[in-house]
């Protein structure tokens, strides 16, 4: 049995590696963290703390070796728009009160380790998932329009940029415009073999700053101006009693986003070095590194992608690399203030905006249609709802529909599965001697036979066949090909027993063993059929049935046994054989077993 580790893997087998790969990761993460900052209106200086804390945290308590963790576009449009929330209710603590929501996602992403739901977070369908991924990529996008433009963002959000568009066009300042369109190019078209050496978004906001300061230096341009330097100011958690319920919400949304975010990327991790993350042990981490963002006024982190995937393919491999990369980045906080105040608006903006291009789900976007109406259906509400409404209901809603969905079609697959058989056609019945003994039974007979995990989904089919009962004599519950019984279609079978009995039907129970066998006992339906009528297989309980029918049939009488099950017995291989007439009984094949999880 290993022992728990409380840090990340860390050894010194891979020095040169890892530290080259956090210092590309620090200079890939600068740019967007200044831009994430400016764009969440918590100022440069949020972005740059949040990127220090929650990558020097979630590395060394997290769970991905190789994980690369700071600020990224989905956290910024949710911490943006709560940032705005806070201000407008409260505009003399609004930003205490936002930082506030960041410690609180840290708090429950950290319950959510310690109750071991790292496994069950990500669980989500991909629909869902990508019409979120873009809807948040969408709002990024409209978010950056005006500073884009060279103006400040107009109030009300989204709904404010769409429907302030047209002035927004009409005042363009043409400089800041020439700057944010130089830098989305810049990142589009860099050379790969640059690439390898400079990463695009570094060098756009290097070239959009030196073409600011040597061509239009004489030129009204707005710019980040002076950050702060030396140690952030403590932040000490604030709310207010009426906006408690709004933070409490605010923050259970940042977290599981952050959760999502964190865990798709460490999937990609594993990928990329053939290793396997601990979820949970990560979402601890995370959680501590929201938690000291906040305090430190920073924005909440989660997994980057693009970080993670350059930490990697630059040689890090153990949690050093973001130790590293975090070090990096703090001492040039420290130091930022005079290097980053004539960085324009309009270049970060461009930078978020391509962060936004990415994050939209384009190949899907391109075949959504053509796989599923209904997949696309709900991959477009939910982005339109994401971006037009809200992101809690966009993730609930689609969830929710798409489960109903699935649910449906599984229940249908279940109905198809049970079938009601009084005569020697089918194919349930392709062993000969059982199409003969049902064909001896003259229609008295209805063998109700069950396919595969039998959920909630077939219990409307299995009570529906109640309404038959009334033109037989036996009923033959054929439970050999079913791995897992739900309780509702436990307590359908209970119905149909009792429905049975009431019609004065005698019941038997075939092949009901293993788990099968314990859920029927534990309904204390195995207890109320007689111990004769609790079978091995249908030949079995065929020929049982026909003899308390009394009904004869060439060559049959003879060879009738009446071997049963033992209810509390679920190996069949105790059962003697039953000796066939004509031929050989071909064993019935079995369902898979499916996961625990399945059952009810």
């Amino acid at each position: 049995m290993s022992t728990l580790r409380i840090t990340n893997q860390i050894h010194f087998r891979n020095v040169r590696g890892d530290l080259f790969g956090g210092l590309t990761a620090a200079i890939i993460s600068l740019p967007m963290a200044l831009a994430f900052g400016v764009a969440s209106g918590a100022g440069p200086e949020a972005g740059l703390w949040g990127a220090v804390c929650v990558g020097f945290f979630a590395a060394l308590f997290g769970g991905t070796p190789t994980l690369i963790s700071e600020p990224t576009g989905p956290m910024t449009v949710v911490m943006t728009a709560v940032v705005a929330a806070m201000q407008a209710g409260n505009p003399e603590h609004g930003l205490a009160m936002a930082f506030t929501v960041v410690m609180l996602a840290g708090i429950f992403q950290i319950i959510f380790g310690a109750l071991r739901l790292g496994k069950y977070i990500t669980l989500m369908p991909y629909t869902v998932i990508s019409g979120f991924m873009s809807g948040i990529g969408l709002i990024l996008i409209i978010l950056q329009i005006s500073p884009f433009l060279g103006q400040a963002n107009p109030k009300g959000g989204v709904l404010g940029v769409v429907t302030a568009l047209p002035e927004l066009l009409a005042k363009a300042n043409p400089i800041e415009t020439i700057l944010g369109i130089l830098t989305v190019a810049l990142i589009f078209f860099t050379p790969a073999r640059i690439k390898k050496f400079c990463p695009p978004q570094l060098l756009a906001l290097v070239v959009g700053t030196i073409v600011s300061l040597v061509f239009f230096q004489n030129v009204e341009i707005r710019r980040i101006g002076e950050i702060a330097m030396g140690l952030p100011t403590l932040q000490i958690p604030f709310f207010t009693i009426d906006q408690l319920t709004l933070m409490f919400i605010d923050g259970v949304v940042l977290g599981m986003l952050g959760c999502i975010d964190s865990l798709l990327t460490a999937v990609i991790a594993d990928s990329l070095t053939q290793t396997q993350h601990d979820s949970d042990k990560e979402l601890i981490g995370q959680g501590i590194g929201n938690i000291v963002s906040g305090l430190c006024g920073g924005l909440p982190g989660a997994g980057a992608t693009m970080g993670t995937v350059v930490n990697i393919q630059t040689g890090g491999r153990t949690a050093l690399s973001g130790l590293t990369r975090a070090g990096i980045l703090f001492v040039a906080v420290m130091g930022a203030g005079t290097l980053t105040r004539q960085i324009p608006l309009a270049v970060l903006a461009g930078i978020a905006l391509k962060v936004g291009i990415d994050i939209i789900d384009w190949k899907f976007l391109r075949r959504a249609h053509k796989l599923s109406i209904r997949a696309a259906a709900i991959m477009y509400g939910v982005m339109l709802l994401t971006v037009f409404v809200d992101l809690i209901m966009a993730v609930g809603l689609g969830v929710f529909v798409a489960n109903m969905l699935t649910i449906k079609r599984l229940a249908d697959i279940q109905a198809d599965r049970v079938k009601a058989i009084d005569s020697p056609t089918g194919e349930v019945l392709e062993n000969p001697e059982a199409q003969a003994l049902l064909r001896a039974a003259k229609g008295k007979i209805l063998l109700l036979h069950l396919g595969g995990p039998m959920s909630f989904g077939a219990a409307k089919a299995i009570t529906q066949r109640q309404s038959i009962l009334d033109n037989y004599e036996m009923l033959l519950l054929d439970l050999t090909d079913v791995p897992l019984l739900g309780v509702t279609a436990t307590l359908a079978l209970e119905k149909t027993v009792d429905s049975a009995y009431e019609k004065s039907l005698e019941v038997f129970v075939v092949g009901a063993e293993g788990k099968v066998q314990t859920r029927l006992q534990r309904f204390n339906i195995l207890d109320r059929i007689p111990r004769e009528n609790l079978v091995a297989t249908r030949v079995e309980a065929l020929r049982i049935a026909l003899a308390k029918l009394e009904v004869t049939h060439p060559n049959l009488a003879d060879h009738i046994h009446t071997q049963t099950l033992n209810p509390v017995d679920s190996e069949k291989s105790e059962t003697p054989e039953v000796e066939p007439l004509d031929s050989e009984e071909p064993k019935e094949p079995k369902e898979p077993a499916i996961a625990e999880t399945s059952k009810e």
